[in-house]
C-alpha cells in the first residue's frame, strides 16, 4: 500500500471512533470525549485507507499568531512511507503564518527538524493515584466572578490568544484560584481525561503558588488517578513523585517560527507558567 492510495480528509465527528482505535494502538489513554474536546477547537486531518483511519493530526489555532500541532499518529503498518511528513505538511499549511509548537518523541525529532522546528525544552509526564495532602488555605475554588480573569492570566502567561480553549475548559473543568485582596492572580484546572483526571493548565507567579494550586486539586481528589505534564526546567519531578505521581515519560518541546511573522511574547510580570497538559 502506497501513500498515493491513501486519502487525506478534514477530520469530522464520523472519524472519531477510528481515531480512538488508532490511539489505542499506540497505547494512548484517550477516550472519545478527549478526542472530541481537541477536535472542537482544532482543524484536524485524517488519512484513510479504504475508509479506515490510518493517521491523524490536529492544528489547534491560538488566535492568528500561534498554533499547537498535536494528536499526531501514524498506523504502525504505514510508517516509513512518508505519510507522517505529508500529514505534517498539511497541518502546517492550515496553520499558515502562525508560529507552531509541538511535543515530539525522539523518533519524530528528525522529521520535525527537517520541517523547521527547533528544540525549546523538555516536558515530563507524571501520573498515578493522588496521595493524601492538605488543601492550602490560600487556594479556593473559582467562582463565576473569577472566570473572565482566567483568560487574561492565561494570555499573560502563554503570550497567545487561547480564548477558544479557555472557554471550552470553563465548560469541562473545575478551576482553583489564588486571590490577593480579592483579585485573582493564579489558577489551575482539573478535568476528566483518559484513565482519570488531568491537571492543566497551571498559571502562577512562582513555584510556591504552582505547588499550592496542584496540592489543592490533589487534596480534593485523593486516591484518584491524576496526570500532570510539566517542563523539566520547573524541577518538580521529585515533588510530584512524593504526591504519588510517578514519572512515566515525556517529550521534547519544539517551535517553528515564520521569519516574517512577529511573535507575541509572554508577559514579564507573570514569570511562572506551568504548561501542564491542557489538550491531548
Amino acid at each position: 500500500m502506497t501513500t498515493q492510495q491513501i486519502i487525506l480528509e478534514e477530520m469530522t465527528p464520523g472519524h472519531l471512533e477510528g481515531a480512538v482505535e488508532l490511539s489505542r494502538q499506540v497505547k494512548w489513554p484517550h477516550r472519545r470525549e478527549d478526542w472530541e474536546l481537541v477536535q472542537s477547537v482544532s482543524r484536524g486531518i485524517v488519512a484513510l485507507e479504504e475508509e479506515r483511519v490510518v493517521s491523524t493530526i490536529m492544528m489547534t489555532p491560538y488566535g492568528d499568531d500561534a498554533a499547537a500541532i498535536n494528536m499526531v499518529i501514524v498506523d504502525a503498518a504505514m510508517r516509513g512511507r512518508g505519510l507522517g511528513r505529508k500529514m505534517m505538511e498539511e497541518a502546517l499549511a492550515k496553520a499558515g503564518e502562525r508560529t507552531c509548537c509541538l511535543a515530539a518523541t525522539r523518533e519524530g525529532l528528525p522529521l520535525y527538524e527537517k520541517l523547521g522546528f527547533v528544540t525549546t525544552g523538555e516536558i515530563v509526564q507524571h501520573q498515578g493515584e493522588a496521595l493524601p495532602v492538605s488543601a492550602p488555605a490560600r487556594v479556593s475554588w473559582a467562582e463565576s466572578g473569577d472566570l473572565a480573569r482566567l483568560g487574561v492570566l492565561d494570555r499573560e502567561a502563554f503570550g497567545h490568544d487561547r480564548s477558544a480553549l479557555m472557554k471550552l475548559l470553563r465548560e469541562r473543568a473545575k478551576f482553583a484560584v489564588i486571590r490577593d485582596e480579592g483579585d485573582t492572580q493564579a489558577f489551575s484546572a482539573i478535568r476528566p481525561f483518559g484513565r482519570g483526571l488531568v491537571i492543566g493548565p497551571v498559571v502562577a507567579r512562582n513555584g510556591t503558588e504552582a505547588k499550592a494550586l496542584i496540592d489543592f486539586l490533589l487534596a480534593h481528589h485523593q486516591g484518584k488517578f491524576v496526570r500532570v505534564d510539566t517542563g523539566v526546567s520547573m524541577d518538580l519531578a521529585e515533588w510530584l513523585t512524593g504526591r504519588g505521581l510517578a514519572h512515566v515519560g515525556g517529550g521534547i518541546t519544539m517551535r517553528r517560527s515564520m521569519a516574517t511573522h512577529k511573535e507575541s511574547k509572554p508577559s514579564h510580570h507573570r514569570t511562572y507558567a506551568l504548561v501542564s497538559q491542557a489538550l491531548g
